[in-house]
């Protein structure tokens, strides 16, 4: 089976605390201490599925750029510095400008708040003072900040607790799973096959800007390698992929035998092509006029398409390459991505209807997914089988990945509840969203940021995650709702 890139694959997790040198001799046990405390981060860290690089108590500016060189000969995706006590600046910026990585501070108290009494009822003013430092990780916070600010760092911060302080292992978790998001990107190929359809402006793409910013490789396909692949297919690899349609999909009994054949043959080359170019996504289109292979091919590829989809290949339909993007960023998170757009409202409930025709996403689907033939593909050539679905209800999360006209990327996303209801039942995805800010608001809000017609859905409110990501790529990210 095919299968790419899993939400939980491992990223490298860099990790440092830092300290002041000179108290060590002035306050007997504190470096323990405040090791200790750096061995308990560390040990939290592994819990969500990183490698993690601990370069340990950094409490001199030399050991700041052995640091930094580590980090950067290892490749980690993202730094954690915790603040253990007041340190210099001087043994923060050796490390971060050496790994050029995105930096979380991590400001941690030991405890909630200090025992006053006890504190004060030691008496011996060197003891007080060393019980102070090891709770005085809030003091350098501001140092290193003005530093990153002046030397033009980007940095994120985790306030909270060491022990105990569900927030901050919350927000852990999330910059790991941006990371490890922004990871799969930069190492994905994203296929494109075929070509635009003609005048929907807001589907074109710049390809260069995309690779700038996400990374990644995009390969360029011809649809006539697809049904040349087509070709080469054997009755045993198409029989076994009717019997994969049978386990994932509800056919409809007006479905024709010879239809399910074509969309199997079809979908074993997709799955060879996937292969051959190790693509990771998936965007295409093909009018498929004066060529009956060709048009054969693309007529009978939205089973195959779902399929991949459901897989870790998401495949958005036309040559949609932001949206291919939006679909990866959300199944990369775990949240599925299925191709959408709303096409509708219902003022009576207060709900933007959504969907599409083509790929679905199996995973995240309310029931079992029907299989119906359409008898024309409307705005398109030719006429197939198709699938029909609503995403599972409960939380959502939208997003969009939006070129903007100064040239650069948005991300767009906004939370909504997937609610039962009555759906257009014409063998295409249907939903029925809420919004919390009412329809009305969110279509008037979504559009005035100017996205492509088109986004991806995702069960779950991701939003925050998503935020942490454009952090991350240095995307402006919107949260609509």
């Amino acid at each position: 089976m095919i299968t790419k890139t899993s939400p939980k694959s491992l990223i490298k997790v860099g990790l440092f605390g830092i300290g002041l040198s000179t108290y060590w001799n002035q306050f007997d046990g504190l470096e323990k201490r405040l090791s200790g405390y750096i061995d308990v981060v560390c040990d939290k860290l592994q819990d969500f599925n990183a490698e993690i690089v601990n370069a340990g108590m950094i409490d001199t500016p030399q050991k700041a750029f052995e640091a930094g060189n580590r980090f950067r000969s290892e490749g980690v995706d993202l730094i954690f510095l915790y603040v253990t006590t007041y340190a210099l600046s001087a043994t923060v910026l050796p490390v971060v400008k050496r790994a050029k990585v995105p930096i979380i501070v991590l400001n941690l108290s030991p405890e909630a708040a200090i025992d006053y009494a006890s504190f004060n009822s030691l008496k011996d003013y060197k003891a007080m003072t060393g019980e102070w430092l090891a709770y005085c990780s809030a003091c350098a916070v501001p140092e290193i900040a003005n530093v990153f600010k002046r030397a033009n760092i980007s940095f994120y911060q985790v306030t909270g607790m060491l022990y105990g302080d569900k927030h901050v292992w919350h927000e852990v978790e999330e910059w790991i799973a941006a990371a490890r998001v922004a990871n799969t990107m930069y190492n994905n190929t994203l296929g494109i096959m075929g070509n635009y359809y003609g005048g929907m402006l807001d589907i074109y793409s710049n390809l260069t800007l995309h690779c700038a910013i996400f990374g990644g490789y995009i390969e360029i396909i011809e649809v006539d390698e697809l049904s040349g692949i087509r070709n080469s297919v054997t009755d045993e690899e198409a029989d076994n992929k009717i019997n994969e349609f049978h386990a994932y999909f509800d056919v409809q009994d007006d479905c024709m035998a010879d239809e399910i054949k074509w969309a199997a043959l079809t979908a074993v080359a997709l799955d060879k092509l996937v292969e051959k170019y190790n693509l990771g996504s998936l965007a295409y289109y093909h009018k498929g006029t004066g060529n009956a292979i060709n048009e054969n091919t693309m007529a009978s590829i939205i089973l195959g398409t779902s399929l991949l989809t459901a897989k870790g290949i998401p495949v958005a339909g036309e040559y949609e390459v932001k949206n291919a993007q939006a679909m990866k960023i959300m199944d990369s998170f775990g949240a599925g991505g299925s191709f959408t757009e709303y096409y509708a409202m219902d003022f009576t409930d207060d709900i933007v209807l959504m969907g599409h025709d083509g790929p679905c996403h199996p995973a995240i689907a309310e029931g079992k997914i029907k299989v119906k033939p359409l008898r024309v593909y409307h705005g398109k050539v030719g006429d197939g089988l198709s699938v029909e679905m609503s995403v599972k209800y409960g939380p959502v999360t939208l997003l969009s990945v939006v070129e903007t006209r100064d040239g650069k990327l948005l991300f767009l996303t906004a939370e909504a509840e997937s609610v039962s209801g009555p759906i257009l039942e014409i063998g295409n995805t249907n939903s029925r969203y809420r919004f919390p800010m009412g329809a009305r608001n969110f279509v008037e809000s979504w559009n005035s940021y100017g996205p492509a017609h088109h986004c991806a859905v995702g069960k779950g409110h991701i939003a925050s995650k998503i935020i942490k990501l454009g952090a991350l790529l240095e995307i402006q990210t919107i949260k609509v709702c």
